[in-house]
């Protein structure tokens, strides 16, 4: 990769992990995104329970179906760091 990319590449990043974390937070975690939320986790558990699935198992089911996006963030923003931290050395090394 030559330099001039290398440097590019490093501002999209930085710009993605300082950008990307706030709007997940303004968008995602909203008040109605969390309604959204919590209409699909009980119409989920509504349907499986309509279906025969017991209460406690359909509990369990729609535990499993709420996504904890904090995690799934976080873990991208550590790799989205990585990748800087390597495109630093990279321009270092030049």
């Amino acid at each position: 990769m030559e330099r001039d990319d290398v440097h590019e590449l490093k501002e999209v990043l930085d710009v993605v992990s300082e950008k990307v974390p706030a709007f997940l937070r303004d968008v995602m975690y909203s008040r109605e995104a969390a309604e959204r939320m919590a209409d699909a986790v009980a119409i989920f558990y509504k349907k499986l329970v309509e279906a025969g699935i017991p209460a406690d198992e359909a509990i369990e089911m729609a535990r499993g179906y709420m996504i904890n996006l904090s995690d799934i963030v976080g873990k991208e923003m550590k790799f989205g760091h990585k990748q800087r931290v390597e495109i630093d050395k990279e321009e270092e090394e030049d």
